[in-house]
């Protein structure tokens, strides 16, 4: 049996069995909770919205409807409706947590201290340029880099062609190289 096939039983039986729901929930929660922390880069309002997403989703699980793309993409959906409403309400720009970067190639532990600042310091200054992007482009680089989806699901979860998405993704990084070579 395919993946898509279990998905789409699961989803089934989530429409009137709360433990089914409960492992749907299982399989996505730590990719939302991600998706949103990177986006607000705040790990305590991350859980609250990422709950949020949850019961938005098991509120409306019975009006879901397979359409073709994975049911992620309705979860990232949802995630990206309440993050907006999220800087909406606060009405302030919210920065990328520094405290998890991807694709470390050694341990922090075994690098001398210099080059432990060093490379804190070139980390700091790309954070700096990506929260200076707009939410689009800061969606794409977390999409992409921290979740690693394809541009396909990237542009199922941001409602564009993947086409589009390269467009955008080829655009983003001539932006911030443009960026760096300001500095």
């Amino acid at each position: 049996m395919s993946s898509t096939k279990d998905e789409k039983d699961l989803i089934d039986a989530a429409k009137t069995d709360p433990k089914a729901f409960g492992s749907l929930y299982r399989r996505y929660v730590d990719r939302i909770f991600n998706y949103i922390y990177y986006r607000i880069g705040n790990a305590r309002d991350a859980e609250d919205l990422t709950g949020k997403v949850f019961f938005k989703a098991m509120d409306n699980i019975k009006g879901y409807k397979h359409m073709g793309l994975p049911f992620s993409a309705w979860l990232y959906r949802i995630a990206h409706n309440l993050v907006a409403n999220h800087y909406r309400d606060r009405a302030k720009k919210q920065e990328i947590s520094l405290d998890i970067i991807p694709g470390q190639v050694l341990p922090q532990s075994e690098l001398l201290p210099e080059v432990r600042l060093a490379q804190s310091q070139e980390v700091d200054e790309l954070l700096t340029m990506i929260r200076d992007l707009a939410p689009n482009r800061q969606e794409l680089l977390i999409l992409k880099f921290v979740d690693q989806l394809s541009n396909k699901e990237i542009g199922q979860i941001m409602r564009k062609s993947e086409g589009a998405i390269k467009s955008l993704y080829h655009r983003t990084l001539i932006e911030l190289r443009e960026k760096m070579n300001l500095d």
